[in-house]
C-alpha cells in the first residue's frame, strides 16, 4: 500500500448538525460497513453526514474542483513503521524529520453555526460519490485568518489557512 500503510478503513464523515445546540462537536469518519442498532422512536438525532461548502465563495485558492454540497469520504489508516502523526495547521511543509503524508487547507463549520472541531482537508480532495443534493447535516468551510490577537506578522490578515499531517 502506499507510504508503508498496512490497513485502511474507508468511509464517509459525520457530525452533529450544524443547528444543534448539545452533542458532539468533533467530525467522526464513519465505516462503509456499520454494524447498526435497532432502531428508535425518539428523535436525538445528532449523527449527519458532512457536507464540503466550498462553492465559489468559501474554496480555498488552490484547491481543485468545485465540491459544494457533496459528501465528504475519509480514511482511517494504520502504518507499522510509524507511530506519531500530527496536523500542523499554517503549513503547508513538515519540519526537519518529519515525513508529510498529505497538505491542504484547515475547515470547520461556518462561524455562525454550532461549533466543531478543525480539520486538514487534502487539497487534492474528492467527493465521497457524485451525489449533490443540499442536505445541510455537519458542514465544512474554507476558513480564513483574522489579524488582531493573531499576531500580523507573522501572519496575513484574510488569507486561507494552510496544514500538512505529517508523520515520523
Amino acid at each position: 500500500m502506499k507510504n508503508g500503510i498496512n490497513f485502511c478503513i474507508l468511509g464517509q464523515v459525520g457530525g452533529n448538525d450544524r443547528g444543534n445546540k448539545a452533542g458532539g462537536v468533533n467530525y467522526l469518519c464513519l465505516p462503509n460497513d456499520p454494524e447498526n442498532g435497532e432502531s428508535q422512536k425518539d428523535d436525538n438525532a445528532q449523527l449527519f453526514g458532512t457536507e464540503y461548502e466550498i462553492g465559489s465563495s468559501y474554496k480555498p485558492s488552490g484547491m481543485k474542483g468545485d465540491m459544494y454540497n457533496k459528501e465528504v469520504p475519509c480514511a482511517m489508516c494504520f502504518q507499522k513503521r510509524k507511530s506519531v502523526h500530527m496536523m500542523i495547521p499554517g503549513r503547508k511543509t513538515c519540519y526537519k524529520g518529519w515525513t508529510s503524508e498529505y497538505s491542504g487547507f484547515l475547515m470547520t463549520a461556518h462561524k455562525t453555526h454550532s461549533s466543531k472541531d478543525y480539520l486538514c482537508v487534502d487539497k487534492d480532495a474528492e467527493p465521497y460519490d457524485n451525489k449533490g443534493s443540499n442536505e445541510d447535516g455537519a458542514l465544512l468551510y474554507g476558513i480564513r485568518t483574522k489579524c488582531g490577537s493573531l499576531r500580523c506578522p507573522p501572519y496575513k490578515d484574510a488569507t486561507d489557512v494552510r496544514c500538512v499531517v505529517c508523520a515520523k
